[in-house]
């Protein structure tokens, strides 16, 4: 072993043999939890040294736990491929959940005006608190599309974080300005869906299919949190024994931020 030392705190990466570059099938078909392959609910996980990252310092270890997927996922969706958001910026985050609240504390850290959509007034008062700029209760504006157009002075939106998937992407695509990216990372709303592409052609969009990330993006992510001594927003911690009531808690999007196992 050379990159760690007995008592090292580290983390599995998400994609164990994902450690730069593009990715491809057969990197994809180890991911942890993926397939046939285990996943990290277990007391002891065994490993190649290059699939472990060192923990951030400033971090628990139930903060680092949220970092190898979610966190992931929001850094590559805003700073990993060709056209990463920059200062000054407006970003659209759909949601609360796990990586949305980390692409806040991100776009906050580097100087992004953000606008955070939920059906909860409860949550985006807490966002406000954290930083946002500016907020929309999809609940009581549906078509938050117009909303978000209006809010941007008719522009649109620079970059759209989508965890919705064929139920939300059209009004992500009229949301986004002319060349906006769109970064497509979950499903939410189903896979079932017809969407017109040609809003993508007319308005010269970039979407990105963003898959959590590379060992690379992982340490450029660690990177930022030191620098900028990010903590994870962590909205319930479980006992090892209660994995199953996690679960559930989390399938029931109560939560704000990260739902997270104990290992102890």
């Amino acid at each position: 072993m050379k990159d760690f030392k007995t008592g090292d705190r580290v983390a599995g990466l998400f994609f164990p043999e994902w450690i730069k570059g593009e990715a491809d099938y057969g990197i994809q078909a180890a991911a942890r939890g993926g397939g046939n392959t285990d996943g990290m609910l277990a007391q002891v996980v065994v490993g190649h040294e290059k699939s472990f990252v060192a923990v951030p310092e400033h971090l628990s270890y139930e903060q680092a736990s949220t970092l190898p997927c979610a966190g992931l996922t929001a850094w590559h969706a805003m700073f990993g491929h060709g056209r990463p958001a920059r200062p000054g910026q407006t970003l659209l985050i759909q949601g609360t959940g796990g990586v949305s609240v980390f692409a806040l504390q991100l776009a906050v850290a580097h100087g992004l005006k953000t606008i955070v959509l939920s059906g909860s007034d409860e949550k985006l008062e807490q966002v406000n608190r954290m930083g946002a700029t500016h907020t929309v209760n999809y609940r009581a504006k549906p078509d938050w599309d117009a909303e978000v157009i209006d809010i941007t002075g008719n522009k649109g939106v620079d970059m759209v974080l989508e965890v919705g998937g064929a139920g939300t992407l059209e009004k992500s695509m009229n949301a986004v300005k002319v060349c906006g990216v769109i970064n497509l990372i979950g499903v939410l709303t189903g896979f079932e869906g017809t969407v017109n592409p040609f809003p993508i052609i007319q308005k010269s969009l970039r979407i990105f299919g963003i898959y959590v990330g590379s060992k690379e993006m992982q340490l450029q992510f660690h990177d930022a949190l030191s620098k900028y001594t990010i903590l994870p927003v962590i909205d319930r911690i479980f006992e090892f024994a209660d994995a199953a009531q996690a679960y559930d808690y989390q399938m029931s999007g109560r939560h704000l931020g990260k739902v997270v196992v104990k290992i102890q």
